[in-house]
């Protein structure tokens, strides 16, 4: 009865500070009734009104300096182009620099441009040794003569912009200087080729994630039917320290639901969690776990919740933040905070960190912890379907 009669009076302590003004937005967490997350402030880390950035990452490197990667392109209505698209000739990779995770460089440094089309998504992984990896994708754009003659069958966007596959760079020296590109397999499930006719290699955006044993597990996508057309979800493993890759197994397949985007996590007991945008599925979010070491995983289910993409990130007490984009009005970025093992989903209470989009094309959060209290979110955003920048949320965890 005393900790029932506590955990009424916790509730209603926490309704009156968010009530009256003292705190700006105060949530409870599902899983543990006395701890809760608090949205502190939302800052702009980049934006420039010439350039469309997109798609964060961010880590915190071994020296304490924090790192966040994202694509930069022209935003075409300096060429009084209407409209937007994610796939531009001048999609490059950048990165800024902090100190304490709030303050950030003004001018993003060149991370990497592809030799032969526009990158997309940047995702950093840092291990345990302090090498940093950096997977992402590119886009080729050819003439009429080139689209006619590339070996088929390929993936084009509307614009008739072709596919090129993943790549995956690496810096020794806390991303100062990058390596590569080292290009992955290609997974047979893949049907497709890239412009240079060779088979597409494996590619996805999403979180990679190095295990308690030091083997780094990537959730891949490939393009696995024509007809209808889709992409499912494959586990890759380096044990190389992403040098190389080898092919171990499916991770979601469906007749007919696109799997494409993920991001894929180790629990505590060692279990591997892909966390997963769908596609021709209301937009639910979906799991699949492995118990077996990413030997096999099981069914994929729904969380029962709409979101896309995810990034799941370890708390200080093991328990998970979950974060997630939200496509629909109110158009926005999102939470939740999981138990250790990620079995809450379901039940765990979403938390809304943003509410203000201008349209849909938001989201792609990425968190990082700043200290044992404070988590930064990082995501791209727009205000009244204006210019694209990359943004952040502070929280603070209890």
């Amino acid at each position: 009865m005393r900790c029932e009669l506590k955990n009424i009076f916790m509730l209603l302590f926490v309704s009156w500070l968010s009530f009256a003004g003292y705190a700006e937005t105060v949530f409870t967490t599902s899983d543990t009734t006395h701890r809760g997350v608090r949205k502190i402030e939302d800052l702009i880390i980049y934006q420039d009104q010439q350039y469309y950035s997109a798609f964060p990452s961010v880590i915190k490197k071994a020296d304490g300096e924090f790192l966040l990667a994202f694509r930069r392109a022209p935003d075409r209505s300096v060429f009084r182009e209407s409209g937007y698209s994610h796939v531009d000739p001048n999609s490059y990779l950048v990165q800024l620099r902090s100190k304490d995770g709030l303050n950030w460089s003004k001018e993003p440094e060149l991370l990497y441009a592809h030799a032969f089309g526009g990158s997309q998504d940047p995702c950093l992984l840092q291990l345990k040794d302090g090498i940093l990896l950096c997977t992402s994708y590119g886009w080729a754009f050819l003439s009429q003569e080139g689209l006619e003659n590339i070996k088929k069958p390929n993936v084009q966007n509307k614009n008739g912009w072709v596919f090129l596959g993943g790549y995956v760079l690496r810096s020794t020296d806390g991303g100062n200087k990058w390596e590569g590109p080292y290009y992955p397999p290609h997974i047979s499930p893949e049907i497709n080729y890239s412009p240079l006719g060779n088979p597409i290699p494996a590619y996805n955006r999403g979180a990679l994630y190095e295990g308690k044993d030091g083997r780094i597990f990537w959730a891949v996508a490939a393009h696995d039917s024509e007809s209808p057309r889709k992409t499912s979800n494959y586990l890759l493993i380096s044990e190389d320290k992403g040098m190389t890759w080898e092919y171990s197994c499916p991770v979601a397949v469906d007749d007919t639901v696109v799997f494409n985007e993920a991001s894929i996590y180790e629990t505590p007991k060692g279990d591997l969690v892909a966390f997963i945008r769908t596609g021709g599925f209301d937009d639910q979010a979906v799991i699949a776990r492995s118990k077996d070491g990413g030997k096999s995983f099981g069914q994929w289910e729904s969380m029962g919740f709409q979101g896309h993409p995810l990034q799941a990130l370890r708390l200080p007490d093991d328990r998970v933040l979950l974060v997630y984009g939200y496509r629909h009005k109110p158009y926005g970025i999102r939470a939740k905070v999981l138990n250790p093992e990620c079995t809450d989903f379901a039940t765990a209470s979403e938390i809304v960190l943003r509410e203000d989009g201008g349209s849909t094309d938001i989201g792609y959060p990425w968190a990082v912890i700043l200290d044992d209290k404070r988590v930064l979110v990082t995501y791209y955003f727009n205000t009244d379907n204006g210019n694209r920048h990359i943004a952040g949320t502070i929280l603070e965890i209890d």
